[in-house]
């Protein structure tokens, strides 16, 4: 790929990159936006209002960085490579959206968006932890659980656009708490950035957000410690599952909430472990991205040098 732009669109805040073919940062900035809090009450006001959000966030950075395509990493489930939103859990109201096409109209270079994880498993797998292996399985741990999967080289979404929608495996019956998707039990709500300030706050009463209960764990707060090992125990169960499908060697994660990997990653492997078939325990690799937060800029930065 020649220089592009990329997008990594957060539930909190859109982070924009100039990338070179060796996935080199040329310029970055981070930008405040809450797609997710808006209070429009039609479709169409929903993506007048994200389509102005993003051309008021891309247009001055492209303006300094001029280019002809720029890739974007969205939440949410996409029909295949077509760029068409087809829905999403935390952006209320977008059904059916072409997010490419009118971005693109608006902003007058090609647009090329694929989902925010599937992007940082095609980031991961390319220039990071997954690099020379023929498949990888990336999980991204932030606002919500995203998943991505690489399969024999190549990036899969399935036939409908939506394979590996990770955060919404059931790790607890249908009792379980709620999910932004409609049901119960999903893995968002007990291992994401929000489940783990919303658990935090109901046994302390204290309202903060994941990077404050790390902290707390850190200097010895045993609740906060406790959640945050429950985040792996969940996880590991949820990644058992997808090994058992997938017969898969190597699992990445990233993401903010990643950054407690010491407190995660212990009882994510033991619970992995014991929910494996025998054959396949003690095999399967589970590492931190190398990349830190920008697979999913880098994964958008390659698919904008597909368009």
């Amino acid at each position: 790929m020649n220089r592009v732009l990329a997008a990594d669109i957060g539930g909190t805040n859109l982070r924009l990159a100039l990338i070179d073919h060796n996935g080199l940062f040329l310029d970055e900035c981070r930008i405040e936006a809450r797609l997710s809090r808006h209070d429009k009450a039609t479709a169409e006001e929903a993506e007048a209002y994200i389509l102005d959000t993003l051309q008021e966030a891309i247009a001055p950075f492209l303006a300094q960085n001029p280019v002809v395509d720029i890739g974007i990493g969205f939440p949410g489930f996409f029909r295949g490579h077509s760029g068409v939103l087809a829905g999403s859990p935390n952006l209320p109201l977008l059904q059916e959206f072409a997010l490419a096409e009118r971005l693109s109209q608006r902003l007058g270079i090609r647009v090329s968006v694929q989902n925010d994880a599937l992007c940082a498993a095609i980031g991961e797998h390319r220039f990071g932890a997954g690099r020379g292996k023929n498949s990888l399985l990336h999980v991204t741990l932030g606002t919500g659980v995203g998943g991505g999967l690489i399969l024999a080289g190549a990036p899969y979404t399935g036939e409908h656009g939506m394979a590996m929608e990770f955060g919404h495996l059931r790790v607890v019956d249908k009792h379980g708490r709620s999910c932004g998707c409609g049901n119960h039990g999903c893995l968002e709500a007990y291992a994401s950035a929000t489940a783990v300030s919303r658990r935090f706050a109901e046994i302390s009463g204290i309202d903060t957000d994941a990077r404050q209960v790390y902290e707390y764990a850190c200097d010895g707060n045993k609740k906060a410690a406790d959640i945050l090992r429950d985040t792996g125990f969940y996880l590991g169960l949820a990644i058992a599952e997808a090994v058992k499908l997938l017969d898969i060697e190597t699992v990445s994660i990233s993401g903010g909430l990643s950054h407690a990997w010491h407190l995660i990653h212990p009882p994510l492997m033991a619970e992995l472990n014991s929910n494996l078939i025998p054959p396949l325990r003690g095999k399967i690799n589970v590492v931190h991205s190398l990349l830190d937060d920008n697979a999913g800029l880098l994964g958008a930065a390659a698919i904008a040098s597909r368009s």
